[in-house]
């Protein structure tokens, strides 16, 4: 291990020796995470509003469907759940480049290329349907891309130094927030693209936070008019942002210390009991900022409440995962998840940029009715069905002919 060569530390945390075990659980969490993603394709708020009265249907719609702007759905943690597992992979990446023989300045130049082909992945990928390219930078790649060169850096550091950078990380875009102005009489709405009478809209100190009134609306308003545009940037309808990267890096952190945990040489039993507590705690925190007022969960502008809520949650499926997984042995009903799981970049390109082609090919080869065998109310989830089946096939032989797509 050559340690003379890292100069951010003294002597890196990585032990490749334990570093460069698999760890199946991770796999099997990125395989779920991802099959959420992929399974938009069912549009299953499409048979809700077909099916109006059926409760079980309003449930996975509201499951399936990002939050408003306050609060929490299943689907709003497939991106905290991505992010949090690169974070928990790097321990092991380090650690395995690291007993081959790489330096750091090596290392820091893979990170770096990484960096930028996750940045400029997801920019491609939004701009697919646009008729020039598209610079934004809320995709999930972009987002993970702009942190994580910070990320690999503070993975050379100490678990503290960890912390601290995470506690300052968190602080410091709060009160960024938090002495941002309000909208003052003369502000317009209309450019913001919301109303003053939102009924998402926040009162009081949470108001900081309000959706395309806040600090890093104004900074989009600068940063993307930098770039060349069809028409000039006034505000993102969903209320993403760029510098939403910045607590996302957050979430990164925080799967870095469970990283740290899941290479450490304790018991399983240890293990689990850290990150039950962790998650638990996490959860607890970010609830309470909330409630209290000091800072609302807003998923869309990633607030330090929800790095820290949505981090807990985190903690929690990776307790669930590892539990089952790595420590119960119980591995054979996840198989479909760990195909997935161990090619998250392909399947995220192949849900991301080849949905609608395979969509439309169905359309062209079975029929312009075939969706509604079952009924016009469940035309989208048989569609989407055959979609999925075929994107999970793509993902199968690709498993099958061990052809796995690595950044």
């Amino acid at each position: 291990m050559q340690t003379a060569t890292a100069p951010v530390a003294s002597a890196p945390i990585i032990n490749p020796t334990i570093a460069t075990r698999r760890i199946a659980s991770v796999d099997v969490y990125r395989g779920f995470v991802m099959l959420l993603m992929m399974a938009e394709v069912l549009s299953l708020s499409r048979v809700a509003r077909a099916l109006p009265d059926s409760d079980f249907w309003q449930f996975l719609s509201f499951h399936q469907s990002h939050v408003p702007w306050v609060g929490c759905s299943l689907h709003d943690l497939i991106q905290p759940s991505f992010s949090f597992l690169v974070g928990v992979a790097l321990p092991f990446s380090i650690g395995s480049r690291l007993a081959k023989g790489a330096t750091f300045s090596a290392l820091l130049r893979h990170a770096m290329v990484r960096a930028l082909i996750l940045i400029f992945l997801g920019i491609f990928l939004r701009s697919m349907h646009s008729e020039q390219t598209n610079f934004t930078f809320e995709d999930t790649l972009t987002q993970i891309g702009l942190g994580y060169v910070f990320l690999f850096i503070l993975g050379f550091y100490s678990q503290r130094v960890q912390i601290g950078a995470l506690v300052l990380l968190l602080i410091g875009y709060w009160a960024a927030f938090a002495l941002y102005p309000l909208p003052g009489a003369a502000f317009d709405y209309a450019a913001a693209g919301v109303t003053p009478d939102w009924e998402h809209n926040l009162q009081g100190f949470a108001a900081h936070w309000n959706k395309n009134t806040n600090f890093a609306w104004a900074f989009d308003q600068w940063f993307l008019n930098l770039f060349p545009r069809e028409n000039t940037f006034t505000n993102n309808g969903g209320g993403y942002s760029t510098l939403s990267f910045i607590p996302t890096l957050g979430t990164m952190i925080l799967g870095l210390l469970a990283g740290n945990a899941l290479k450490a040489a304790t018991t399983a039993r240890e293990k689990i009991r850290f990150f039950l507590i962790t998650g638990l705690a996490l959860l607890a925190l970010g609830a309470l900022l909330h409630f209290t007022g000091v800072n609302p969960v807003v998923k869309r502008i990633w607030t330090p409440a929800w790095t820290l809520f949505s981090g807990g949650w985190c903690f929690l499926l990776l307790t669930f995962f590892y539990g089952l997984i790595d420590v119960a042995n119980y591995r054979k009903w996840a198989f479909p998840l760990m195909v997935i799981g161990m090619n998250s970049i392909a399947a995220y390109i192949i849900a991301d940029g080849l949905g609608s082609f395979i969509s439309g090919s169905l359309y062209i080869h079975l029929g312009q009715d075939f969706d509604k065998i079952f009924g016009l109310p469940y035309a989208s989830l048989v569609k989407g069905t055959l979609v999925l089946l075929i994107e999970f096939y793509v993902l199968y032989w690709m498993y099958k002919k061990k052809i796995f797509i690595k950044i």
